[in-house]
């Protein structure tokens, strides 16, 4: 299966990315918990239906020591007792984020403060900076059919 654009040989594309990259470099700098950013990439990809993210975000994550039973229950995380408080906040407001479209009223204030009591004002912005840019390359990766299942850890980095 190719994908429908090379995303990394046309130049546009390219140079859109390279600023997109350098948007995540950002998140992935802050204090916001590394476990928190992988966590929050995989479950918005795996709602989005992006196997190229979905694929590359676990594998990243087990490769920094993360657990495949907490990589196996990331889709059900509500009745998992895996995750910690503020990653069930953290991926409470990755799934309001990611389906705006399914709410008439988007992020709940419950969310968003459930959220609050666990990251201050800093881990907010990484955390609603990270949902953001998932979503652009998930929605990117699926509108290209890029193909899924040959990343390897680090590939990119």
């Amino acid at each position: 299966m190719d994908a429908r654009l090379n995303l990394f040989g046309n130049p546009l594309a390219g140079k859109v990315l390279r600023h997109i990259n350098s948007a995540g470099k950002a998140v992935s700098d802050t204090a916001l918990p590394a476990a928190t950013q992988e966590l929050v990439k995989i479950r918005a990809s795996q709602i989005n239906g992006c196997g190229f993210c979905t694929d590359m975000h676990t594998k990243d994550a087990a490769h920094a020591g993360e657990t495949p039973q907490r990589l196996n229950l990331v889709a059900a995380w509500r009745e998992a007792t895996v995750f910690t408080d503020a990653e069930r906040a953290a991926l409470e407001l990755t799934e309001q984020g990611t389906r705006i479209a399914d709410a008439a009223g988007a992020v709940t204030d419950e969310a968003w403060a459930n959220a609050a009591k666990h990251y201050d004002e800093d881990q907010l912005a990484a955390l609603v900076s990270l949902i953001a840019l998932i979503n652009a390359y998930n929605r990117v990766n699926v509108l290209v059919r890029q193909p899924a299942g040959d990343y390897q850890p680090g590939q990119f980095g």
